[in-house]
């Protein structure tokens, strides 16, 4: 793996797990030292960080990891509603029902999984992983499901706001237990319905978490 690569892909998974947090600056040279690379390896990874829009320019010369705030959050969900919706019923009508047979008894054991603590976590993270391969699988549309990609590689961040609530891991389990169920049964209207309510409430999660981590109660963007 090219220096470049392997660079982008440590500072992406720390973004997206929250271990370089939103505001981090991003510099060259602390970087380039902390993971064992040249400058210009890192140069090209923070190049391609900025253009996922995982990070954004401090000044001229700094770059810094995107933030989290109410407006992007709700920008976000406003792309994942249009697109997700239309891929869940897209794959109730396309879908090949074994491949989401599989995924709905993964899905019914992940109550027992959140209770197993970090590993059950993981496991729950793949299994959401699963879930997204499944749908991209059945819908068979290579535009929407790149689409799709890209809105996913930001709500990984939003996704981990819940990580530490076991209540809101429960339901969202449960929230795409019912969209793979309606895909199951090929009910597309129902697929597409079940992908709205869970984004809803999910937004409203993420906006609470992203409100509750403001100091002095402030209210963000």
């Amino acid at each position: 793996m090219r220096a470049s690569e392997r660079a982008y892909e440590i500072l992406r998974e720390e973004i997206l797990d929250g271990v370089l947090e939103p505001g981090a600056a991003l510099a060259e040279v602390e970087q380039a030292t902390r993971l064992g690379v040249s400058r210009t390896p890192v140069r090209e990874a923070l190049a391609r960080l900025e253009a996922d829009g995982l990070a954004t320019a401090a000044s001229a010369r700094v770059l810094q990891v995107s933030e989290l705030t109410a407006a992007s959050i709700t920008a976000l969900y406003e792309l994942r509603e249009a697109l997700e919706e239309r891929a869940a019923r897209l794959a109730a009508m396309r879908r090949d029902p074994a491949r989401f047979e599989g995924l709905r008894r993964r899905l019914q054991q992940t109550p027992a999984q959140l209770a197993s603590g970090d590993a059950g976590l993981r496991d729950y993270y793949d299994t959401v992983d699963a879930f997204d391969r499944e749908i991209d699988a059945a819908v068979a549309n290579p535009l929407l499901t790149g689409a799709l990609r890209s809105a996913r590689l930001h709500s990984a961040r939003v996704r981990r706001l819940a990580r530490h609530n076991p209540e809101r891991l429960r339901a969202a389990a449960s929230e795409h237990l019912l969209i793979v169920e309606a895909i199951v049964a090929g009910d597309a209207s129902l697929a597409a319905h079940a992908s709205h309510v869970h984004l809803h409430l999910s937004l409203r999660h993420a906006l609470a978490s992203v409100e509750a981590r403001q100091p002095d109660g402030h209210r963000v963007a």
